[in-house]
């Protein structure tokens, strides 16, 4: 199968999403069409989430022709990736065995507790567990989406491969980018903190960790920017805690400029717990040359950073642990430059919405060799698995089962 035609459906068009979707489209060209099936809330478009219309966008709200033409091209596309929008899109692709991507986190990130609700194991039944023997494969946004689908009575399982969320990729020079994080330091190691503030997503933790350490005589500034009902609290501790002299709490950021703080970032925390699905701040801080210190429990972190290569993994939730890989990297200044560089590298040569478009095609094609290879029965009876990727690591590598405590006391 030679893939040229590709639609992506999704509840709303945003900058998440942009990066990878242009680069469908500088691939396929009026072969690609993003399908918004429902108008942006606006406390996101105030976060400066939306986005200018670009050519391949079809709203489907805004007439019944554009409605019925996105029902067409789940029929004809070559392949579907598929991410929160109504079934009715695939419903009839689904019925003629074609191949199509769920685009998905983790679905039991709360928990297997919610396949006790009613409401949504019927949903889940009827998404997943009904199309067991159908050509679908998951683009898993989180390390841990292979293993809650194998808990829904062993869904996609062998059928999930390694994805995420792919903001816009900056390129800089090496070189340049380091020396610029070091004149605006001026020699005091500024750690970054971004993110909504919510108690999901654990601001206070970087502060309780930096109070500690700055009792013990460690120099820093902490910068953290974000908005909502934890920046109260967070700017209460940081006055209890002694932080106020080194410590600069602002509003919430637009995407781009929330980029240029972390250009100038020597480390970036990421403290969210669990319920974060996949946590693209995580990609952002590596592809500005940030050495970053993540929650083992987010979605991202898994793939992305890779202990003492790219980052450093802490234990979610523990103030001890975060201390600890906080103070290998004050103590070692030039190991923070080595994690920034090899970071901007990972994400440069592998991470990055050109090569995740490329290999979502390749790996259509891949997957359509495997099944072509086989009779009809022998497709149903395997679950249409191909058992494979055409890639060992990166966008579209099989994703292995993860457990939540994955994370080694030894690392």
């Amino acid at each position: 199968m030679k893939v040229s035609t590709l639609t992506f459906y999704s509840n709303y068009f945003n900058h998440h999403q942009k990066a990878l979707c242009d680069a469908w489209y500088a691939l396929l060209g009026d072969g690609f069409t993003f399908v918004e099936t429902m108008p942006m809330e606006d406390f996101r478009s105030k976060m400066g989430w939306g986005e200018e219309d670009p050519p391949y966008l079809l709203r489907t709200y805004e007439s019944k022709e554009n409605d019925q033409k996105a029902l067409d091209l789940g029929i004809s596309s070559d392949l579907v990736v598929m991410g929160t929008a109504p079934e009715i899109y695939i419903e009839e692709r689904l019925k003629q065995d074609k191949i199509t991507f769920r685009y998905s986190e983790r679905p039991l990130k709360e928990g297997f507790i919610k396949f006790f609700i009613p409401r949504l194991t019927k949903k889940y039944l009827h998404l997943h567990v009904r199309n067991k023997k159908k050509p679908i494969y998951i683009l898993g946004a989180s390390a841990f989406t292979s293993l809650d689908y194998h808990k829904m009575f062993g869904s996609y399982e062998g059928k999930c491969y390694r994805f995420g969320y792919f903001p816009e990729h900056m390129v800089y020079d090496a070189d340049i980018l380091m020396e610029e994080k070091k004149a605006v330091a001026k020699g005091k190691t500024t750690i970054l903190w971004m993110g909504r503030m919510l108690k999901l997503k654990r601001p206070d933790l970087v502060v309780k960790a930096l109070s500690e350490l700055k009792k013990e005589g460690y120099d820093f500034r902490l910068k953290m920017f974000g908005e909502g009902p934890e920046k109260a609290h967070v700017e209460q501790l940081v006055r209890d805690l002694g932080l106020n002299e080194v410590t600069e709490i602002c509003d919430f950021l637009k995407p781009q400029e929330a980029r240029a703080e972390m250009e100038k970032a020597m480390i970036y925390v990421m403290t969210s717990n669990k319920l974060e699905g996949w946590g693209s701040v995580v990609y952002e801080a590596l592809n500005a040359g940030c050495a970053e210190i993540a929650s083992h429990a987010c979605g991202a972190t898994p793939w992305l950073v890779r202990h003492g290569k790219t980052g450093l993994v802490f234990q979610s939730g523990s103030v001890k642990d975060l201390k600890k890989q906080l103070k290998l990297l004050l103590d070692d200044p030039e190991k923070i430059e080595t994690y920034g560089r090899a970071a901007y590298e990972q994400m440069h040569e592998t991470w990055n919405p050109n090569t995740a478009a490329k290999r979502v095609i390749e790996l259509g094609q891949y997957i359509d060799g495997k099944l072509s290879e086989r009779s009809e029965a022998e497709n149903v009876s395997r679950r249409y698995r191909v058992d494979g990727s055409p890639f060992e690591d990166g966008p579209c590598a099989l994703a292995p089962f993860l457990r939540n405590n994955w994370i080694r006391d030894d690392r």
